[in-house]
């Protein structure tokens, strides 16, 4: 990865399926509860590859009663603990983070939930890497969000994200566009 980061700048990390793979865990952790709440043992995901998230259930269950969706999603938030070994580290995000967390501001933006986040940052031991954790928030961009709320100007961030829709919103918050490194979790190494 071609970098120049300087002293000033500040470093925000995504975290899911950008310094860490998730998918797999995320997607037994959704078939697990989905089997517990409605008794399929039909491999309903068997097919699906990319990130399965309440999107993706919605899709796949359209006619799932509301009250069971609720509860999927809050046993999925449960089994994920139980499947944090079938996460993997991105190696490389994690070489940059770990030069350089010492010397400047490295802030996680994620739109995970608070407890998630730290749930897998502690798992690898890397609560301690962060100045400060943004996680997810009610409503918009969560870059604008990170900005705003820690009072940081956009010209001194580097951004480490996958998602491209993200990476719009961190464009559309000021954040220059050879400060953002796309991230892609296929080439992930170890």
């Amino acid at each position: 990865m071609d970098l120049k980061i300087k002293r000033e700048n500040i470093l925000f990390f995504d975290l899911d399926d950008t310094l860490v793979d998730t998918n797999f865990s995320n997607y037994l952790s959704y078939q697990k509860a989905v089997k517990e709440i409605t008794g399929n043992d039909l491999d309903i995901f068997s097919n699906y590859h990319g990130r399965f998230d309440r999107k993706t259930l919605k899709k796949i269950m359209p006619c799932l009663p509301s009250t069971d969706f609720k509860k999927i999603i809050w046993l999925k938030n449960k089994y994920y603990k139980k499947y944090l070994c079938e996460t993997k580290l991105n190696k490389s995000v994690l070489e940059i983070l770990m030069k350089y967390f010492k010397t400047n501001k490295t802030i996680l933006v994620t739109n995970c939930r608070n407890d998630r986040a730290l749930m897998t940052i502690e798992y690898y031991g890397l609560s301690n890497k962060f100045s400060f954790i943004f996680s997810r928030q009610k409503n918009g961009n969560k870059y604008f969000n990170a900005l705003t709320n820690l009072k940081i100007s956009p010209e001194s961030v580097i951004v480490f994200e996958n998602d491209e829709s993200e990476i719009n919103n961190a464009i559309n918050s000021g954040i220059q566009t050879e400060n953002i490194k796309n991230i892609n979790i296929r080439n992930l190494k170890g």
